[in-house]
């Protein structure tokens, strides 16, 4: 008797020890199950079970994290959904490398403005960003980490005086 009781005790336990772990849902169907460490302002810090290694994934990858002990669901950011080039609008600029973490890259991305134009400073950079979206949303990519983005005005653009923007970026996709 003492032995059904026992062990009755430790199946228990090994059930309750399982039932904690924290599950990280990504967008892309992918689950994850762990600890998480700590959630950060663009990041999510956490372990896989059995491992003492911390690993780093951004809020754009994750739909929404359970966690164990308290059974409480914190959603963190909705699916972005780019099926052509017609949804460039959806299409988000990042501005730092730690915020694509968890996502794939799609390719290179470039949006300019013409070398003769008459646009300002600011119609011309807004022009350049469309485009940078549009050459984003044709790759089926929601996410653009910019790395480059030139503006020139005045007699520094051409000898026309016209002003120019060029915009150059990573493409990234859901894994």
């Amino acid at each position: 008797m003492k032995k059904n009781i026992f062990v009755l005790i430790f199946s228990l336990a090994c059930i309750t020890s399982f039932a904690q772990l924290d599950v990280i849902s990504k967008h892309s169907g992918e689950v994850i199950k762990g600890q998480v460490i700590r959630v950060e302002e663009y990041s999510i810090v956490f372990k896989f079970d059995n491992e003492n290694a911390e690993n780093v994934i951004g809020k754009y990858a994750v739909e929404k994290v359970v966690y164990g002990k308290s059974g409480r669901v914190e959603k963190f950011s909705d699916k972005i959904v780019v099926n052509g080039e017609d949804d460039w609008e959806n299409v988000v600029i990042l501005e730092d490398k730690s915020y694509t973490a968890g996502l794939k890259k799609g390719g290179e991305v470039r949006g300019k403005t013409g070398l003769l134009n008459l646009q300002s400073g600011n119609t011309g950079d807004k022009k350049a960003e469309k485009k940078l979206k549009m050459a984003a949303a044709v790759l089926g990519c929601p996410f653009i980490l910019l790395i480059s983005d030139k503006s020139t005005v005045g007699s520094n653009s051409n000898l026309l005086g016209g002003s120019q923007s060029i915009k150059t970026g990573i493409a990234f996709k859901y894994k």
